[in-house]
């Protein structure tokens, strides 16, 4: 995909320097834990580089959250040390800054953002040497320092943009689906705190046969709806028999909020990533938009805090700004 020219913006140094904007995003889509994702068009993370004179990766300025300024440390640093290393630039004195513009803990891929972001502007900054698709693995191993594993289903739409099935995270054998025209976004972030580790440790190691086979049958189900535009299939697709069960208790009255999603007539909805958001996908705008306020109605009237953003797929992932 054909990106625009950089955008120049200038330092209090004096230095130009290069800005790019990483999108969030929705892992698992109810039927395809660790695998589906998808981009959204906000919120997301905005991350700056700009030649320095001293050598070496630096992290000079961080807003939104604390997070490390060791490059080591940091998802967006480590990556863009994985790709100065493979580039043979370890050495070239980079200034970056990260700005945090999505909650964290939220189940929205705030970590993959930040790592799709770095290793982009630091393409850019050296005059793309690398295709964006080649870009993927670095921001895997970025991701990685934050989620403890290697997955590519929120690292992979947040970069590339769209709808994306990962087959094998290690390999980066990614792909995109289609995408329905009219098909929208809804998701509620609840407040509260749901921690990825927890959320794993609830997994059962062992699934029943019955529930693995209504499983991938939904999954290919919906790929199929996906690229024949078939709403109704997509519909009756989007179910989650093996995880949602088993994380749901993690999240405030969560059989409501689905409740009332499902009232306004969506498609389907399911958690968003590990938690704690809350996910709807819809077949046009007015939809998405009426299940948004049913769902935040839920979390108001039990005085939970909560944002809601509504958003068609984005097709783009990480941009220049």
């Amino acid at each position: 995909m054909e990106m625009s020219s950089p955008t120049i913006i200038t330092s209090t140094k004096n230095k130009t320097g290069i800005k790019v904007f990483a999108p969030a995003s929705v892992a698992n889509v109810a039927c395809g834990f660790d695998v589906l994702g998808f981009a959204l068009e906000k919120p997301g993370d905005e991350i700056i580089a700009r030649f320095s004179d001293e050598p070496g990766l630096k992290i000079t300025k961080i807003t939104g959250g604390k997070l490390p300024y060791e490059p080591v440390k940091n998802t967006a640093g480590y990556a863009a040390l994985k790709l100065l290393d493979y580039l043979g630039e370890s050495g070239r004195g980079i200034e970056m800054e990260i700005h945090k513009k999505m909650p964290f803990g939220s189940g929205l891929g705030s970590s993959a953002a930040s790592a799709a972001g770095a290793v982009v502007v630091i393409n850019e900054l050296l005059r793309r040497p690398l295709e964006k698709r080649d870009l993927l693995e670095f921001a895997v191993l970025g991701e990685s320092i934050a989620s403890g594993a290697i997955h590519a289903d929120n690292v992979a739409p947040s970069l590339l943009g769209g709808f994306t099935l990962v087959r094998d995270s290690v390999t980066n054998d990614v792909h995109r689906i289609h995408v329905p025209r009219g098909l929208y976004a809804t998701v509620i972030y609840p407040k509260v705190e749901v921690l990825t580790k927890e959320a794993r440790a609830l997994l059962k190691t062992e699934v029943p046969l019955k529930s693995v086979v209504k499983q991938n049958a939904n999954m290919g189900a919906f790929i199929i709806g996906m690229f024949n535009s078939d709403f109704d299939l997509i519909r009756r697709s989007l179910v989650d028999v093996i995880i949602e069960p088993q994380r749901a208790s993690l999240i405030p009255y969560f059989y409501e909020v689905k409740e009332a999603a499902y009232t306004e007539g969506v498609l389907g909805c399911s958690i968003s990533g590990s938690g704690p958001s809350i996910f709807a996908l819809s077949e046009n705008s007015l939809t998405a938009e009426n299940a948004g306020l049913a769902m935040q109605k839920i979390y108001q009237e039990h005085k939970i805090e909560c944002e809601l953003f509504i958003s068609p797929i984005n097709m783009e992932g990480t941009i220049l700004c």
